[in-house]
This record gives structure tokens, sequence and C-alpha cells, in this order.
């Protein structure tokens, strides 16, 4: 039963082949594990940021705006000189 120090060598090496792969396997993801309902609250969406006030000559500007039909560049020009010229007169 005596072996030679080289076959122990091998065994040694063989053996710790074996486990390594084990320690390296991918395993699957395991989630968290769930904390209990009455510790945590429930699951909230961040609030919707409140729209800003328009002025009312964004308000006025974007009337006259739809009734002309415009839309676009169109739209975005005209309505940036018709709050520059609200502004002037005010």
């Amino acid at each position: 039963m005596t072996m030679k120090v080289s076959s122990r060598v091998a065994t040694a090496v063989a053996l710790s082949f074996l486990f390594a792969g084990a320690a390296f396997a991918q395993t699957a993801a395991t989630p968290a594990p769930a904390a209990p309902a009455a510790k945590t609250a429930p699951a909230k969406m961040a609030p919707a940021k409140a729209k800003p006030e328009h002025s009312a000559a964004s308000v006025e500007c974007s009337a006259q705006a739809d009734a002309k039909g415009l839309h676009g560049k169109e739209r975005k020009k005209f309505r940036s000189e018709c709050r520059k010229g609200m502004t002037k007169t005010n």
C-alpha cells in the first residue's frame, strides 16, 4: 500500500481539479430573502413632476398658434416672437 510521491501528487492534483470545478460552477442567482411585509412599506412610484404654471402670454400665444394651425418649427418661432411682443407691451 505504499504509494510513490509522484502518484500522491497526481492524486492530489486530480482531486483539486474535481473540487475546484464545483467551487467555480455557475449557480443560479438567488433572490435576497424577502423581508416581512409588516416591516416594509409598499413600493411607490416617484411622484410625477408638477407641470409649471404657464404665463398668460404663453397661453394666449398658444391659442393664436392653434387658430393659425401652426405646427413644428413655425409654431415654435411664432410663439417665441409672440411672447417677446407681449412682454414689451406690458
